[in-house]
């Protein structure tokens, strides 16, 4: 094993070096005309392996930080802008998925993550974004019992965060956005039934709902945008679960009926504004279409984005997941940056008229 990993270490360095071919001795200089075969099989070997970032927009930088919680210390990233900004800044919260960590899901280790781009987003539009790190055992989701919530309340956790972010970070508390992906999409879902009044809007991406039934049904209406893709093989996009996720996945609404929940509660009208995501590879397998409730940018607004023939992965351009990765949990589509288009739902949202009472007594709960 050990010289096997040592063989592809030194296959990997020798990538770097852009006149000479893979070999294990010194690099053996290349002519020009070969340069697109070497070139061809150089990203091939990369994909295959580490992915691919192809973004080279400047990125706010995420610094650690630590809050001291009932259950002890939490940790999380936090990317603030340091230009002076003339008014208060939104705050987008991104949940990491099972397995996963804050550092994973700001391109901070591997594999490349697509939420990442919000580091990009963060500079480009000087909002703040922070990461936190679930811990051990994952996240007290929206399947969590009452005794593990008990001994670890994430959501009194992202609030302190939220507290946090308004009181040093000139954050704004009517715009604040929760966006999560697996199960920290079912984190998204449970902030969204527990503290609806501090958020302006919410994304859970490759994730439903829990049935109906079991699960506190959510009461308050919010902007909701539901991501969901027809080949998942973790979590159904018609519902229910995999026999062959055994007793690690729970049963789930299907991802249609989950966005159906939220419009049900807007008031919206049923008929939705249907539009196709042009395609940049008409070759590629994936493709996606957007269904919209509601008209108006900065009011209620539920949507779903379908993605035909793709995975358990983020839709990314420039974010792209391992070769090795994808043949595991299905195809990633590259019509759309997901962290682009839910910046685009989330920007113009603010919280309700209620938001003053209802963040007072989270503020208590959060200490």
């Amino acid at each position: 094993m050990h010289d096997k990993i040592f063989f592809l270490k030194t296959l990997l360095r020798h990538t770097a070096r852009p006149s000479s071919l893979w070999h294990l001795g010194p690099p053996i200089k290349i002519k020009e005309s070969q340069m697109p075969l070497y070139a061809r099989l150089k990203s091939a070997l990369i994909a295959t392996l580490y992915g691919a970032s192809d973004s080279a927009a400047p990125a706010a930088t995420a610094v650690p930080v630590t809050l001291m919680r009932p259950e002890g210390a939490r940790h999380y990233l936090l990317a603030a802008p340091d230009r002076v900004s003339c008014g208060k800044r939104p705050l987008v919260i991104v949940l990491h998925g099972a397995g996963a960590s804050a550092r994973q899901v700001m391109g901070m280790a591997f594999p490349p993550s697509p939420l990442s781009m919000w580091l990009r987003i963060a500079e480009r539009e000087q909002i703040v974004v922070a990461a936190p790190d679930a811990g051990k055992g994952g996240w007290s989701d929206c399947f969590a019992s009452a005794a593990r919530v008990a001994n670890k309340d994430d959501v009194a956790f992202v609030s302190a965060i939220m507290n946090q972010a308004i009181a040093e970070n000139d954050v704004d508390p009517e715009r604040i956005y929760i966006i999560g992906v697996s199960r920290g999409a079912h984190m998204a879902y449970r902030l969204a039934l527990e503290i609806p009044h501090r958020l302006a809007a919410f994304t859970a991406i490759l994730a439903g709902m829990p049935p109906a039934g079991p699960a506190a049904a959510p009461k308050v209406a919010l902007s909701a945008l539901i991501v969901g893709c027809t080949a998942d093989p973790l979590i159904p996009y018609h519902g229910g679960k995999y026999w062959y996720t055994l007793g690690f996945m729970a049963a789930v609404r299907s991802i249609e009926d989950s966005a159906h929940t939220w419009r049900q509660l807007a008031g919206l009208p049923d008929t939705p504004q249907v539009a196709a995501i042009a395609r940049r590879q008409p070759q590629n397998k994936t493709f996606a279409s957007s269904y919209f409730w509601g008209d108006a940018p900065d009011q209620l607004q539920v949507g779903l984005l379908k993605i035909e023939n793709a995975g358990h992965a983020e839709p990314s351009i420039t974010q792209r997941y391992p070769y090795l990765i994808n043949r595991m949990v299905g195809r990633q589509n590259n019509d759309l940056e997901i962290a682009e288009l839910a910046w685009t739902f989330f920007k113009d949202k603010r919280a309700g008229l209620e938001v003053a009472q209802a963040c007072a007594k989270e503020c208590r709960r959060a200490g």
